[in-house]
């Protein structure tokens, strides 16, 4: 929601904002794109405007349906919905060659028949005389009567010689280039289809895109394609190019350092949206202090102006301890969901009887989990089978327990005419104090035997959460097997 003490801006185009996500289908949606899509979205929904997706499906090799689907599935996921359908870049080759034959016929482009031999010279040359390469085609200015009618070309801007191109970014600030490092690139290959420069611009004029907030590794396409834009005559978007991402150790970031596909944080690490949002958020923008914050309060306080220029580092810890924060506030109903489809996925299928127990016993398993495989696994021992697998720490405890204590305590246990967490806690205490040692040393080995773990809930939680029947039984059977 926007803030009552503000008025809803429009774009300096004057016209509503629109921000867009247009992500490349030869790959999942990983965390830094995820960000991009976020920092999108809030700003759209910031200033009431509309957040489009775009798949820039051209590249027909290494495009597939799989990795659309993780884009939409994680987009969704994340809660980052978009407005109106989406759009598929490939579907629209004739649009962007319509738009490329107007350039050539307002002679903001030409055809070039350089050969991949030619251009290879040219590259060599400019390697020898240690200057950058620039493409130099004769057919720039060439008359195309000399052209050969054997040979395929290829459709290039004819970008300017002289002046100097600048951008007002909104997080970069003012960036210039002279214009004769711009190259004449290609708009339609020798096949005839757009390239990816060509179809972007036009995709973004077409959408109605106010304002292009994406990686700092685009800056330099910005200058092509604002080229492009004045050759067309069309409006000039806003650009906020946002710094890239790194690991923790400042290094690009890699999987070791949690690069990974959004799927995976929910898959394999067990991780909440809300969290992942919310530490998205604060690389490289921030409100004040403040580092918890709800998805409401985000669009409230996000401006793409107060995004920082240095690289955000990405801490795997720092996100596992939000997470963490979000698992303890979450709805136990939902939380239910969530362990219970773990579980299952490890084998564990509950009964109706046995997710009243697993309900019960969330509020004691949360606040010692991070995620929700750590939640699962702080679970699992409730619904364990005889016998247990023991931990050789769990193992321990019990080799070292006192003769006849686990006994003692099977035998006062099974005396309780009531399984109430105020008569387990008698009984326990009671037993602490008659051995003369304090409440720990009784319950790490009753725990270690109840659970196979010596780390757990509380002992009586443990008790109470596993029930009177299923606790006997499980110390008869440590019992025997001393």
């Amino acid at each position: 929601m926007t803030s009552a003490a503000q008025p809803i801006p429009v774009s300096t185009l004057g016209r509503p904002v629109v921000t867009r996500f247009a992500p490349s289908p030869t790959g999942f949606l990983h965390i830094g794109g995820a960000r991009t899509a976020l920092f999108n979205w809030l700003y759209a929904r910031r200033t009431g405007g509309n957040f489009l997706l775009r798949i820039e499906d051209t590249d027909r090799a290494r495009s597939t349906d799989a990795a659309i689907d993780a884009i939409l599935d994680g987009m969704r996921w994340l809660g980052l919905d978009w407005d109106g359908d989406v759009i598929f870049q490939f579907a629209r080759a004739t649009r962007h060659a319509e738009v490329a034959h107007a350039l050539l016929d307002s002679g903001h482009a030409y055809r070039c028949w350089l050969t991949a031999e030619e251009l290879a010279a040219m590259r060599a040359a400019a390697q020898a005389e240690k200057r950058p390469f620039r493409i130099e085609s004769p057919w720039r200015d060439g008359d195309i009567a000399n052209a050969p009618t054997d040979q395929p070309y290829v459709v290039r801007l004819k970008a300017p010689r002289e002046g100097i191109l600048t951008i007002h970014d909104r997080v970069q600030g003012e960036v210039s280039v002279k214009a004769q490092e711009i190259d004449d690139f290609v708009l339609l290959r020798s096949d005839g289809t757009p390239t990816y420069m060509l179809s972007v611009v036009v995709d973004d004029h077409d959408m109605g895109v106010t304002h292009i907030i994406r990686g700092d590794d685009h800056l330099n396409n910005a200058f092509r394609q604002l080229v492009m834009l004045r050759a067309l005559g069309w409006e000039e978007p806003v650009y906020a190019h946002v710094p890239l991402i790194h690991g923790s150790d400042g290094a690009k970031l890699s999987k070791r350092h949690g690069a990974l596909g959004v799927d995976a944080y929910r898959d394999e690490l067990g991780l909440l949206p809300e969290a992942v949002c919310n530490y998205l958020a604060r690389l490289s923008w921030g409100h004040g202090d403040d580092e918890i914050f709800s998805r409401d309060q985000a669009v409230e306080w996000f401006d793409i102006d107060d995004v920082g220029r240095g690289a955000a580092r990405f801490d795997m810890a720092k996100l596992e301890n939000l997470n963490a924060h979000y698992l303890r506030e979450a709805d136990d109903a939902r939380l239910d969901d969530l362990v219970t489809a773990r579980l299952a996925s490890s084998g564990i299928t509950l009964t109706d009887a046995q997710r009243v127990i697993l309900r019960a016993a969330l509020p004691a398993l949360k606040p010692r989990a991070r995620t929700l495989i750590e939640l699962a696994d702080g679970a699992s021992f409730l619904f364990a089978k005889v016998p247990l697998e023991f931990e050789e720490k769990a193992k321990a405890q019990i080799d070292g327990a006192p003769a006849g204590m686990l006994m003692s305590l099977h035998d006062a246990l099974a005396a309780l005419d009531t399984w109430s967490h105020p008569a387990l806690e008698g009984v326990l205490r009671d037993a602490a104090e008659h051995a003369g040692v304090g409440l720990g040393k009784i319950a790490a080995p009753l725990r270690a035997a109840l659970t196979g773990r010596s780390i757990s809930p509380g002992i009586f939680d443990v008790l109470y959460l596993l029930g009177r029947d299923e606790s006997l039984q499980r110390l008869r059977w440590v019992l025997a097997a001393k």
